[in-house]
């Protein structure tokens, strides 16, 4: 299992609007992909305008080739893409350790 970790920055006073463009994004967009097998956001305490987005993908190519350049992208940065301060930053991760 792949982990995509987005680094989100939004403009100050958009946070109820961002939630729920990201809720909205993930669950009738992202959600639909090929290899996806779920998610979580979190909003920073000190940064409230920095969001991280976790998506858990089968393989890396279901992220950055089905779903990023497949038709369901630009669907997806419609809902969300308006809201970013600027672009996010976008990594993958594989799991080393898991508390049981």
């Amino acid at each position: 299992m792949i982990l995509e970790l987005a680094d989100i920055r939004i403009p100050p006073g958009k946070h109820a609007e961002f939630d729920a463009a990201i809720q909205r994004g993930v669950e009738t967009v992202i959600s639909q992909a090929k290899g996806f097998r779920g998610y979580k956001v979190n909003k920073g305490v000190e940064s409230p305008e920095r969001y991280i987005l976790m998506i858990y993908w089968d393989t890396l190519e279901n992220h950055t080739v089905d779903f990023r350049g497949g038709p369901l992208f630009p669907q997806w940065r419609a809902i969300v893409g308006p809201y970013f301060a600027v672009p996010p930053t976008v990594e993958h991760f594989t799991l080393v350790v898991k508390s049981a």
